[in-house]
């Protein structure tokens, strides 16, 4: 059984455009509270039907090329079913199939271990709703 399970919802404004926010540095400080130099798991958990959460590079354009990508693949017409709020908001309801709300990562030494380049973000397409929260949990 682990020794510790500590968990916190931070709040995040993702604005009127499709966005990717960074979550690395937020995840960073909730853990060097949380996990206090401990191994574990960090999840990463967004309780919304319109927005997912995922590793990529950032500030090198890949966070436009994955818009970009979900543009193409999930394109804001009249094709889906969903039809309140803007025009072709169905599709914000099936980003979370593609880019799932949630992440589970391995923390060492009570820090986030991930890749030279990954960072976590948040992945919102819908832009009718501007405020998200986001539900660290470490378990270590």
């Amino acid at each position: 059984m682990a020794d510790t399970f500590t968990t916190r919802t931070i709040d995040v404004t993702t604005g009127s455009t499709e966005n990717v926010h960074d979550l690395t540095e937020a995840c960073a400080s909730f853990l060097r509270e949380a996990a206090q130099g401990r191994d574990g798991l960090l999840n990463v958990f967004t309780p919304h039907a319109t927005a997912g959460l995922a590793l990529i590079e950032t500030g090198s354009g890949s966070d436009d090329d994955l818009l970009t990508a979900l543009r193409s693949l999930l394109p804001a017409d009249d094709r889906w079913q969903h039809r309140h709020g803007s025009p072709g908001h169905g599709r914000d309801h099936v980003l979370p199939a593609i880019v799932p709300p949630h992440a589970t990562l391995p923390v060492i030494g009570g820090e986030l271990e991930l890749g030279t380049w990954q960072s976590v973000v948040l992945v919102d397409t819908n832009r009718d709703n501007p405020e998200r929260q986001v539900r660290l949990s470490f378990l270590g």
